[in-house]
């Protein structure tokens, strides 16, 4: 056969594969499991709306309780946005997870941490509507009681624990939100809290820092802390436990002697029964997977302060 030939035939034969191939489509790309996402905590949000719960305090802080909607602004990305929904939530149901460190490092106090803790979940839940739960952590973080309404079951769960090990801090953020607090839907229908009790220091978890903050902004939870450090020196504990609750429009307690943590308590208890709740559709609507900012300001009082998380994950089409 000559070489004009072979040369003929070879084009007719590139030709055929190359027609199959536009014929049959390639096979569809494998997932990247390091891009995988365990959606039921992608996001706490609607598509469509983003609620935000927050406090207002004055310079005093004292809880400011009687505005209204047109009171407030909200931007995103520094763009401001629509209000569509207002409400000054008093009654929402609570869903509380209170962390008891019980490292080492509190032994001296862990007696009026117990005590104080008891009497706060008796104080801050209501028959019938609230639910709360205990975690304990010091090496490991440890689901001492599930989510219940009891509250006697709640305070011998507390009463049980007992100090030691290591300090596993983001650990126990992380499992509150991820295991049970974000399981709680749909978000706007309660009021989701955690309350860390700790000197801030973490020794020993598997997860950063930044990873269990992200899983509290996704399970839309404000954290709210009182520190054992009861030094007058700040320690790199303590800026741990107010990065965790500025963050997410919480609030921490530094106390100066142990019998000050019922006081701390008792505030985090009103707190939670004096803040507003905002709904609102992003506009631009971006469906990117991404944390966008939130602000929310209070019109022409500069000397009020809004308490709220400064953002959320979006969904990802």
């Amino acid at each position: 056969m000559t070489s004009r030939v072979l040369l003929a035939v070879a084009g007719v034969l590139a030709a055929a594969v190359w027609a199959v191939a536009q014929q049959t489509p390639p096979p569809p790309p494998k997932p990247d499991p390091a891009q995988q996402v365990d959606e039921t905590t992608r996001i706490s949000v609607e598509v469509t709306g983003v609620p935000m719960l927050f406090s207002v305090i004055d310079k005093k802080g004292r809880f400011v309780t009687d505005l209204t909607k047109d009171d407030f602004e909200v931007f995103e990305n520094k763009h401001p946005q629509v209000i569509q929904q207002f409400a000054a939530e008093s009654n929402l149901p609570l869903r509380l997870g209170v962390l008891i460190d019980t490292s080492n490092s509190i032994r001296e106090r862990f007696r009026f941490e117990q005590d104080a803790a008891g009497e706060f979940l008796k104080d801050a839940m209501r028959t019938n509507l609230d639910k709360a739960m205990v975690l304990s952590f010091d090496s490991n973080a440890e689901m001492v009681s599930e989510l219940t309404p009891d509250t006697d079951k709640l305070d011998s769960a507390i009463r049980g624990l007992h100090a030691g090990g290591g300090t596993a801090l983001y650990d126990a953020i992380y499992m509150a939100c991820h295991d049970k607090l974000a399981r709680e839907q749909p978000s706007y229908n309660f009021r989701r809290v955690v309350v860390v009790v700790s000197d801030g220091e973490d020794n020993s978890s598997q997860y950063t820092r930044d990873q269990a903050l992200e899983m509290a902004l996704k399970s839309d939870v404000v954290i709210f802390a009182i520190s054992t450090n009861m030094t007058r020196i700040e320690s790199d504990g303590d800026k741990v436990l107010k990065y965790f609750t500025q963050q997410t429009g919480g609030r921490a307690f530094f106390p100066f002697k142990v019998e000050d943590l019922a006081q701390s308590f008792e505030i985090i208890a009103e707190e939670v029964r004096h803040q507003y709740t905002i709904l609102y559709r992003p506009e631009p609507l971006v469906a990117d997977g991404l944390f966008h900012q939130v602000e929310v300001r209070v019109k022409g009082h500069k000397e009020l302060i809004v308490r709220a998380r400064n953002g959320y994950y979006a969904p990802k089409k």
